[in-house]
């Protein structure tokens, strides 16, 4: 029983050692806009993410993030956490529902505090679905971007157009994944809305609840069962769409259960059990039946040493009881006073059945030792199987361990492929004249790169974040209406600034020159004309030398002056009490009377004084 029983605890441990590994390491995240602030509220959103977050749960995923009603800055924090998580993760899910539109064949995602009065602020209040795939793009397996953001949305309605022939188009624009092992889903095919339903859950958001989590089931095969629910929930008005590729292999979004694995098949196992409950009721009756079912084996051996064994035992008994009797006879006849004839024949007896009995004996310790021979030579079979499941175990266990050392060379080797592929689109054209020079490819540097592109940024694309970068950033923030940090080189202001098509900073020319495309050139005006202050052709005008204003009204006065200034007669003097000197220029004289009780100037009664002006 004890063998049996190490048998059976061999096979316990081949059993849990055959289970498969941890399952691969899946995250989510689910984003749902209802509450918009300047639009209509959407009612479905917010009960669709939470179902959908629900099934990733209950489907085992080891991250599931929940977001409801995020602002542009709030999305756009939350899905750089989410790619950092990424980088760890083998599957990576990102579910959205809310508005969504579509410009000039790219489509966005906005956030609940949207207004996009115009066209061109769609590049500034949302995120583009090429952000989302930035932050699913690091898992190592499978990448699905979910957009249930097909809705009729408000916002194309009443923005202005910036631009009459910019395209803003019903629903979202067809997209084709560049990355391997990507999916996006679509909620409507490209081009048309998706009907939000009449229930706590949109169509879409309830077929994807009730197939995408099932096991084993390919993602292909589930989106072909959501597509079938949603055409017949909505009388074929919407029909889901799925862009991307997958290789030949079924791909899961939650693995298969893993089957049992089944115990290795003991050929015995039925007759050994058999031979068991024969030997718990150890009767002739039974050990013929059991060789009789089994005719032949190793434990049709034991059973039928155990019917021999029996049977010697039976002989035993019987020769036994003889030998009793006709002791029990001799002792009669002696007692009778039988004829010594008689006496002589019973103690024959009596001698041949002893005889007989201790055959029996004999024969019972034979049989009992064949018995023991063949219980050791059980045990030493049972002990050599279980040696050699013991080595099958080993060899196992060393292949599974050399399948999981091959496994992680495999997935290091496409995490450096990965990493160096990476690298390689990340990297910026050097000049021309140091193509020779391979330089270090850097966040500063790119960023530096693209507001060269968008004309902002005159300087050097060095890699080198210094104050001049920092002030074609600032300059980038004031004509783009963004206020981006400038001290640092961030992510985000890569975004924003890739996400312009077109020269954001204007093209500065000096005086006398004017933009030409992304160049100045020269002012050329026609004969006759000149180059005026506000860099326009103005006439030439040919100005008259003229008298000043002052200049005329001073002239007369100047004659008046000097007339009245000369002596009326050369040599006149003028006499006072202190003497006789001649009179100034520019002075005259008078004659002056006498007044009564007075003198005139220079004397006591009248005559001639000096006047000047």
């Amino acid at each position: 029983m004890r063998a049996l029983l190490n048998i059976f605890l061999t096979v316990g441990f081949i059993f849990l050692a055959g289970q498969p590994a941890l399952a691969d390491k899946r995250v989510a995240l689910v984003i749902g806009n209802s509450s918009y602030r300047n639009v209509a509220k959407l009612s479905n959103p917010a009960n669709d993410a939470a179902a959908v977050a629900g099934m990733f749960k209950s489907a085992g995923f080891d991250t599931v993030e929940s977001k409801l009603n995020l602002t542009v800055g709030e999305l756009r924090k939350t899905l750089r956490d989410f790619g950092n998580r990424s980088r760890e993760a083998d599957v990576a899910v990102i579910y959205y529902a809310g508005h969504g539109i579509e410009l000039d064949g790219t489509n966005y995602l906005i956030p609940v505090d949207a207004t996009l009065e115009t066209d061109t602020d769609v590049l500034d209040e949302t995120l583009s679905l090429d952000r989302v795939l930035v932050a699913v793009e690091p898992a190592k397996q499978l990448r699905l971007v979910i957009l249930d953001a097909c809705r009729d949305n408000p916002f194309a309605k009443s923005m202005k157009r910036t631009i009459a022939s910019r395209a803003i188009g019903r629903g979202l624009a067809k997209v084709e994944p560049s990355s391997p092992n990507t999916m996006i889903a679509f909620a409507a095919k490209a081009g048309s809305t998706a009907s939000d339903g009449d229930s706590r859950n949109s169509p879409f958001a309830a077929a994807l609840v009730n197939h995408l989590a099932k096991p084993g089931l390919d993602l292909r095969k589930a989106f072909g069962f959501v597509r079938d629910d949603v055409l017949k929930a909505t009388g074929n008005a919407q029909e889901p769409f799925v862009y991307g590729s997958l290789g030949g292999n079924d791909v899961t979004l939650v693995p298969a259960a893993p089957a049992a694995v089944a115990a290795p098949v003991d050929q015995d196992a039925t007759m050994r059990r058999d031979y068991e409950f024969a030997l718990q009721v150890a009767t002739k009756p039974v050990w013929d039946a059991f060789i009789e079912k089994y005719p032949s084996g190793f434990y049709t051996a034991l059973a039928k040493s155990q019917r021999d064994k029996l049977a010697a035992e039976a002989v035993r008994i019987e020769a036994t009881n003889k030998a009793k009797a006709a002791q029990d006879e001799q002792a009669r006849l002696a007692i009778e006073g039988a004829k010594a004839a008689e006496q002589a024949r019973a103690a024959e007896q009596a001698k041949a059945a002893e005889k007989a009995r201790v055959a029996a004996e004999l024969a019972k310790k034979a049989e009992e030792a064949k018995v023991a021979e063949a219980e050791r030579a059980k045990a030493a079979a049972l002990a050599k199987a279980a040696e050699k499941e013991a080595e099958r175990v080993k060899a196992a266990e060393e292949a599974k361990a050399a399948a999981e050392t091959k496994k992680a060379a495999a997935d290091a080797k496409a995490a450096a492929e990965k990493k160096a592929k990476e690298e390689k689109l990340a990297a910026l054209t050097p000049p021309a004249d140091q193509s020779d020079q391979p330089k270090a490819i850097d966040l500063p540097r790119s960023l530096q790169a693209e507001l060269r592109r968008v004309g902002c940024n005159t300087g050097a694309v060095d890699g080198n974040w210094n104050s001049a970068s920092q002030r074609s950033l600032d300059l980038f923030n004031k004509h783009a209406g963004m206020k981006l940090e400038v001290k640092v080189a961030s992510v985000d202001a890569l975004d924003v600034v890739k996400s312009k098509t077109t020269r954001v900073c204007p093209l500065i020319c000096d005086h006398g020159f004017k933009a030409d495309g992304e160049r100045c050139i020269k002012i050329t005006c026609r004969a006759g004309y000149e180059v005026g202050d506000d860099n326009t052709c103005e006439k030439i005008e040919v100005k008259k030398p003229t008298a000043k204003r002052e200049e005329r009204k001073m002239k007369p006065e100047s004659k008046a002056e000097n007339s009245s200034s000369k002596p009326q007669a050369s040599g006149q003097v003028v006499c006072t009490l202190q003497g006789c000197r001649p009179i100034a220029r520019g002075c005259r004289l008078e004659h002056r009377a006498a007044i009564a009780g007075g003198s005139v100037a220079g004397g006591s009664g009248g005559g001639n004084i000096e006047v000047c002006n």
